[in-house]
């Protein structure tokens, strides 16, 4: 233990001759501990509502989109695609047809996106536990079927394995010259639905899939042309390896984006909005650091007679600076442990018992704020706060030179 260290232990928490000035340090703890609670809780938060969204998209984004640089459709066999199919990192592999569509239901119809798969799609995906009604079938009996999203079905008024109503897409011809009439200007198709998936608004909003088969025909495509390969990737696979490593075996006519990518505006916002509201409590935190210099300042003018004795025994302008440094450190970092500690606490039993819900049973994905809690960002607040403790106590500190040092010790100390 330092001398420094030492005295500044004992100035924080001895009684002073002035009872406001612990009144004034405790406020000045109590505001560090405050701010540095609502920053660990607010930022265990955004990661709640990050992983939740990255888990949502990833039910029914890939870990890997292979698309076409110019184009909007490529073949399958200058792709080689039959080499990432056996790729031993690779778990599923589905080659995608996709492009908008009208849906007709009875007398209802709605604009969608119709995502055509191959078989591989249904093997080991995650969306099927995202399904709240019907089974998660694409073909059976020669029979396309259609799942889609939750809205979609909601705007439709879609009942499953409706048998009497078919479900009819049209597509707009691409090889058809002359257009005399209504059905000559469209492909269709009957489908049946199969399932009703809910993954998130967009999403549920906007998707079809269907058979491969079934979108190429409707639009024409040939067998081995496609618009898209998706892969999804073995859980220890380091996702941005493989990419690099695909996208120089590929070349660059090809376009290798990972599912962070593939939204990469979302999570873009995401963080923004994360170290937005970071900032914004890092000048709240700052202003309460200012009790930090209040109360320091009153300890120096308090321990007068402190510093000037401490001068005339030998000590160095130095060492008395560190003393009071080290007190200002310590205010700073005590508020810091206590914020730390409360954060962790309130976080750790949201995520176990879920306190504070998001609202009525049922009326969202999870009942409850959903909380995360990383070690970098206990790292980042602690070492935060301390920085600010450190700006916060050295205008006063420097003060000390100035005022009660130097030439005026002898007038400072007979005042004493």
């Amino acid at each position: 233990m330092t001398f420094s260290y030492y005295i500044a232990k004992r100035y924080l928490f001895s009684k002073k001759s002035h009872n406001v000035i612990n009144i004034i340090s405790a406020i000045s703890v109590l505001g560090v501990a405050v701010g540095t609670f609502a920053l660990i809780v607010v930022l265990s938060v955004f990661n709640g509502f990050e992983d939740l969204v990255k888990s949502l998209y990833s039910a029914f984004d890939p870990d890997i989109k292979i698309t076409a640089v110019e184009g909007k459709s490529f073949s399958t066999l200058d792709l080689k695609s039959d080499q990432l199919a056996i790729m031993k990192d690779v778990l599923n592999y589905t080659e995608v047809v996709e492009e908008n569509a009208l849906l007709k239901y009875r007398s209802e119809q709605n604009i969608v996106t119709m995502k055509g798969v191959s078989e591989g799609f249904l093997e080991n995906n995650p969306m099927q536990a995202m399904l709240v009604d019907g089974d998660f079938v694409l073909e059976y009996n020669k029979n396309d079927f259609a799942i889609m999203g939750y809205l979609v079905a909601y705007h439709l008024g879609i009942r499953i394995y409706d048998g009497t109503n078919p479900l009819i897409a049209y597509v707009p011809r691409r090889t058809k010259k002359a257009i005399t009439s209504f059905d000559q200007s469209f492909n269709t198709g009957t489908l049946v639905p199969s399932a009703v998936f809910s993954i998130q608004q967009e999403i549920d909003s906007k998707y079809i899939i269907v058979p491969i088969d079934f979108a190429q025909n409707l639009l024409e495509y040939g067998e081995n042309e496609v618009t898209a390969i998706e892969l999804r990737l073995a859980p220890e696979v380091d996702l941005e390896d493989f990419q690099k490593n695909l996208q120089k075996t590929l070349g660059p006519d090809y376009s290798v984006k990972n599912k962070y990518q593939q939204q990469e505006l979302l999570y873009k916002i995401m963080k923004s909005e994360k170290w937005a509201i970071f900032l914004i409590l890092t000048f709240i935190l700052i202003i309460a650091a200012f009790n930090v210099v209040g109360s320091l300042s009153m300890l120096i003018l308090d321990k007068r007679k402190d510093i000037g004795v401490l001068y005339s025994m030998g000590a160095s302008k130095r060492l008395i600076k560190r003393i009071f440094m080290t007190e200002g450190l310590l205010v700073s970092s005590a508020g810091a442990v206590i914020g730390l500690v409360m954060g962790f606490v309130v976080c750790w039993a949201q995520m176990e018992f879920g306190i504070v819900k998001l609202g009525e049973a049922n009326a969202f994905l999870v009942p409850y704020y959903p909380v995360q809690m990383k070690f970098f960002d206990f790292l980042l607040v602690f070492a935060t706060v301390f920085i600010i403790g450190f700006l916060s106590a050295a205008y006063p500190v420097k003060q000390i030179a100035k005022k009660y040092l130097g030439n005026r010790i002898t007038e400072f100390t007979k005042t004493q």
